[in-house]
């Protein structure tokens, strides 16, 4: 059941495939397993063994890949550290993994490999994962082995995937959606165009010369890709797009679409199910707003939901983590006795068992005693034809509670008053829904996965002079 058969088995199969594509590089899998045998084979002369811990700090490349399946080659677990990581991040990460080794520069490519893949059981920790951190200490969680394989022969096998797609390895690796990439890739054998950072132009132009063919991604990228497809010579033979982080407004769907000729399929992805943990199969029509449905061997079911049926999303399945590494307190309030994860996340299901994500639950805004979620309103303001990006957040009030607020990037070059926001979210939402405070910034902050941070926004400073930072074209109401 150890992971690094999967590289070890396709090269195998297809030794001469093309397995990751980095600027002017085409590494086949027989080199990719040759270089994490000898990878294995340097982490073992420094003391590795089965069950140690393995720090990776490397961005998108494959060395990085390489070491990944070193580590796994020794029955190690990969505790993977995003570069951009600041220093008191990484300290708090390597004080709770008490990693053996710590890999911050590419392993050794040549000498004598590693050629013995140590054995695992299905539930042994593979990967060490921390998740965001939105309150308190990141937490470790723990990826079995048998958890990442399930969650990506989910999207391999939902999405069509075969050895002749190429998949953009954008999203950092260190991340459950850049992990997800490449794993699913070479579970089917086939290829990944690897780059370090998300430039919309050269993305685009990479996509183009490697001929990639799935996007693993979030809206803000779709944006993004659009954006720069206007001006760009050529455009890639995309056939589908996997997007998830937040639901992806319906004119952003329009617009992809009908620009690379490709289907996006919203998927539903996190930390604690390894992977995708929902999505709709290629081939099978698609609903505005659902994130589809979870892999067969996957239970799924909303707790304490309400009048309208919206609860909380709970899974139940064999991607589902062990919990989090030393952390017993917080693998109890996230997993209960009979193995089920509470997501966090509000939704419900439709009469065919598919999910249709509300917000997130402690994004939810109950202003005035009604519920508001950020992800409706949202939705409204991207149909504006001025608006690019958009966050809706809930802001503090003396009477209310909380009060309902807006922060707008406008599109290039367009003209936009923050009252003819209001009215027009007014003229599409209930009464106590629509944003009294519209700010509009030049860019919002995001994730190294491009997915919108509303846990950085300042949610004092939009009721005072502004979003700090924001440049002039800022305005408040």
């Amino acid at each position: 059941m150890n992971l690094a058969h999967v590289l070890a088995d396709r090269a195998a199969q297809y030794p001469e495939r093309t397995a990751l594509l980095f600027e002017s590089e085409r590494i086949s899998y027989r080199e990719l397993d040759r270089r994490a045998a000898v990878a294995a084979a340097a982490l073992h002369a420094r003391g590795v063994e089965a069950d140690d811990r393995v720090a990776i700090k490397l961005p998108n490349t494959p060395d990085y890949v390489a070491a990944y399946f070193a580590v796994l080659r020794l029955g190690a677990i990969a505790v993977p550290l995003n570069v951009l990581l600041a220093e008191p991040e990484i300290d708090a990460r390597l004080e709770t993994a008490t990693p053996r080794a710590f890999v911050d520069r590419p392993l050794p490519g040549d000498g004598e490999p590693h050629v013995e893949i140590a054995e695992r059981d299905e539930d042994d920790p593979a990967a060490l994962l921390f998740t965001s951190g939105t309150t308190g200490r990141p937490k470790g969680a723990i990826l079995t082995h048998a958890g990442i394989r399930a969650a990506a022969r989910f999207g391999a096998d939902a999405l069509g995937f075969t050895p002749d797609d190429v998949l953009l390895g954008v999203a950092p690796f260190p991340h459950v959606l850049g992990q997800q990439v490449f794993v699913c890739a070479l579970l089917v054998g086939g290829g990944v165009a690897v780059m370090q950072r998300f430039e919309p132009e050269v993305a685009l132009e990479t996509m183009t010369s490697t001929r990639t063919s799935v996007v693993f991604g979030v809206p803000t990228m779709c944006i993004a890709l659009c954006e720069a497809a206007r001006s760009a010579e050529a455009l890639p033979p995309l056939r589908i797009a996997h997007i998830g982080g937040s639901a992806v407004p319906v004119d952003v769907v329009r617009r992809f679409e009908e620009t690379f000729g490709a289907a996006i399929h919203e998927g539903y992805g996190l930390t604690e199910m390894s992977g995708l943990a929902t999505t709709f199969a290629f081939g099978r029509r698609r609903k505005a707003g659902s994130v589809g449905r979870p892999s067969s061997a996957t239970e799924i079911r909303i707790a304490n939901a309400d009048e309208r049926g919206v609860g909380e999303v709970q899974f139940h399945g064999p991607s589902v983590i062990r919990g989090y590494w030393n952390d017993s307190e917080a693998t109890a309030a996230a997993i209960d006795r009979d193995g089920w994860l509470s997501t966090g996340d509000l939704g419900y299901l439709d009469e065919d068992g598919d999910l249709f994500l509300v917000d997130r639950k402690k994004e939810m805004i109950i202003r005035g005693g009604y519920n508001v979620y950020p992800r409706e309103v949202e939705e409204v303001l991207y149909e504006h034809p001025a608006v690019l990006e958009a966050a809706v957040v809930g802001v503090p009030h003396e009477s209310l509670g909380e009060e309902v607020a807006a922060i707008v990037v406008p599109r290039p070059g367009a003209e936009v008053d923050p009252e003819e926001l209001k009215a027009w979210t007014k003229e599409h939402v209930a009464a106590y829904k629509y944003p009294r405070h519209v700010v509009l910034v030049a860019e919002l902050p995001k994730s190294p996965t491009g997915k919108i941070l509303k846990r950085s926004i300042d949610r004092d400073a939009l009721l005072g002079d502004g979003v700090p930072g924001a440049s002039d074209r800022e305005a408040r109401t």
